[in-house]
């Protein structure tokens, strides 16, 4: 929702910096995702599927056919205390070792994960192994969702929401925790591979980072915050929007695209032209793809 302004070189028109395709936890698969981007108005599109790089390719190409701007991207998964961090990274080379060596970590544990998951809640449900892989697209990093969207093929539940609410909450007992990295960690590793780091829906429902944590991120090399979000509240929003100014950080607006797993649609949030400008500047890992 927020106004572009002039076009610069490289890109142009509305940009929407944070969608998923069914290589994560999205419902369709990259080049969907871009022409539902394209259908919305959107004319600069990052992917940015949890922990995973896989559909980079597919996009660019759907992308560039389009007459769009792709800005790889990925949502790196972190974790402070007990709360999640999700760290949105942008124009990193993908075989940066410390990087690839967190991602391979995080995968193998979500895998781990849902298989747990899946012997815990067969003891009780009419589910099993093959039922969520029948849910993952080839190659996916398999997550929740699609223990989700299992529950609701077999009827268990109705919909994502209430398996979220219910089955797969952190409080019941059938959920087993992720391994994920601190998010100063992730943001160094993002950094070090030549990318940008941008904490995604970072006043969200958990509440507020603590201001020493925020100030560590900075020192670490975070980038910005993606302050136009949906799930994005006040007050937090507007101590972060004057921590934006006063430390001249990028601020970034995007959908959280997910397909049909979610509401969010394409372009509902967008990023200024300036700040699309800085993060193309700051990339040092990988280039944008262009028509």
């Amino acid at each position: 929702m927020s106004a572009g302004n002039a076009s610069p070189a490289g890109h142009s028109g509305p940009s929407d910096l944070h969608l998923h395709s069914d290589h994560s936890d999205g419902t369709e698969p990259p080049a969907e995702v871009m022409a539902a981007a394209h259908r919305h108005g959107i004319r600069t599109a990052a992917l940015t599927d949890h922990d995973t790089t896989a559909g980079w390719a597919e996009a660019a190409d759907a992308a560039v056919s389009l007459g769009m701007t792709f800005l790889p991207g990925m949502e790196l998964s972190a974790r402070h205390e007990w709360r999640s961090v999700h760290v949105l990274a942008y124009l990193f080379d993908p075989d940066g070792s410390g990087l690839r060596a967190l991602t391979d970590r995080i995968r193998d544990s979500r895998l781990t994960r849902a298989r747990r998951m899946a012997d815990r809640i067969g003891r009780d449900y009419d589910l099993d192994w093959a039922d969520i892989v029948d849910q993952t697209a080839s190659g996916a990093t398999v997550g929740r969702p699609h223990i989700a969207d299992a529950l609701v093929a077999r009827g268990h539940v109705r919909d994502r929401g209430e398996a979220f609410g219910g089955i797969l909450h952190p409080s019941s007992p059938y959920y087993v925790d992720l391994f994920a990295p601190d998010p100063v960690t992730a943001v160094a590793a993002v950094r070090a591979a030549g990318g940008v780091p941008i904490i995604a829906h970072p006043a969200g429902r958990g509440g507020l980072l603590p201001d020493r944590l925020l100030a560590r991120l900075i020192d670490a090399g975070l980038a910005g915050f993606e302050l136009g979000h949906r799930e994005n509240v006040e007050p937090a929003l507007g101590r972060l929007r004057s921590l934006v100014s006063a430390r001249d950080l990028i601020a970034t607006g995007s959908s959280d695209y997910h397909g049909r797993g979610k509401p969010n649609l394409p372009g509902e949030y967008t990023t200024a032209d300036e700040m699309v400008d800085r993060i193309i500047a700051l990339g040092q890992g990988t280039a944008p793809v262009t028509p």
